[in-house]
């Protein structure tokens, strides 16, 4: 079942393709990273050449593909797409990277996982435009060279420590993506409803914002689950009686956990004794993938500190404990 505070893209979330922002302008949070593209676009365009490659990187739902599309619309460039996983020989990314023209934004999404094989492809069409692929067989083979329009890669990725060294030293832009701040995620309830002309109070935005995780993504999903309770079961107006009732039916509680959350750190503590305990471990005991856990659950309960990394593995916090209303032990101090 998929979770309703997953920053994970799904199928259902086409909607947020017409509520996107198009335009730096519009983009709301991460302003030193919207400072900063905004200046790199502009002199890219004086200087009329493409602008340097440029590598986004934080957790799921932070907003990579939306800032990607936005380069693309400030530059008056097209956009072509693709993903890491799509990529799994190097004829998959030589037709890519044949059909750019000129001043083309090429965005790859989730780029650490493009085999090291074929991501050797991009290392002379990101620094000459050229691309070298080998031809025939072993005992016929020959390389050739094909000249590239100069264009614009745009990498994401929720893993930047998986990316090689020389993939990485070619993206001359490299940009950090941070959780939201609750306001800049009141802004951006606020915005969607405007865009989906569905209206919410203030104080309803504001405790929409503190149960999104820090997350865009989470925000306007909730944002929808939200509207659905408040056209069957009110007026059609999002107010804060309605968003907590809908929230707390949907089992998000204020900080934004839900249960996956709640079995993940309760099985620490009930089955580790608080930790530390490995993540091959946590894996096994809560039926998770390991990277699904490091990429997904980790992060956020990492960054509001109900969780930390240690040497010696994960350790649940004294202010888990008390979240989820469990008697702290003094010894899981040690």
């Amino acid at each position: 079942m998929d979770r309703i505070v997953s920053e994970e893209e799904t199928l259902e979330d086409n909607f947020e393709q017409n509520i996107r922002p198009t335009s730096l302008n519009e983009y709301i949070g991460q302003s030193e990273v919207k400072e900063n593209l905004g200046i790199f676009i502009k002199a890219a365009k004086l200087r009329e050449e493409p602008l340097d490659h440029v590598l986004l990187y934080g957790p799921p739902g932070l907003g990579k593909t939306t800032l990607a599309h936005i380069i693309a619309n400030e530059l008056g460039s097209n956009i072509k797409t693709a993903s890491g996983p799509s990529i799994e020989k190097s004829g998959d990314l030589a037709a890519v990277l044949s059909n750019l023209e000129e001043g083309d934004v090429l965005f790859i999404d989730e780029i650490h996982r493009i085999p090291r094989f074929v991501e050797e492809i991009l290392y002379s069409a990101m620094e000459d435009f050229t691309l070298e692929i080998v031809v025939g067989t072993e005992s016929s083979s020959r390389s050739i060279k094909i000249d590239l329009p100069p264009f614009t890669l745009v990498g994401a990725t929720t893993r930047a420590g998986d990316l090689t060294s020389p993939l990485r030293d070619r993206f001359g832009i490299i940009n950090k993506l941070n959780y939201y701040t609750v306001d800049e995620l009141q802004k951006i309830a606020i915005r969607t409803s405007k865009v989906l002309n569905c209206d919410i109070d203030s104080d309803a935005a504001l405790e929409l914002a503190r149960r999104s995780r820090g997350t865009p993504r989470i925000c306007n999903r909730l944002f929808k689950r939200v509207r659905d309770f408040a056209i069957v079961m009110g007026n059609g107006k999002i107010d804060l009686e309605i968003t907590k009732l809908a929230l707390d039916k949907l089992k998000v509680d204020e900080l934004g956990l839900d249960e996956t959350d709640y079995h993940l750190l309760k099985s620490i503590i009930e089955k580790f004794n608080g930790g530390p305990v490995g993540i091959e471990a946590i894996a096994s005991s809560i039926g998770e993938e390991q990277t699904t856990i490091e990429d997904v659950y980790e992060p956020y309960l990492l960054q509001i500190g109900l969780l930390k990394r240690t040497t010696r593995g994960r350790v649940v916090t004294e202010k888990a404990y008390k979240h989820l209303n469990i008697p702290y032990n003094e010894t899981n101090k040690k």
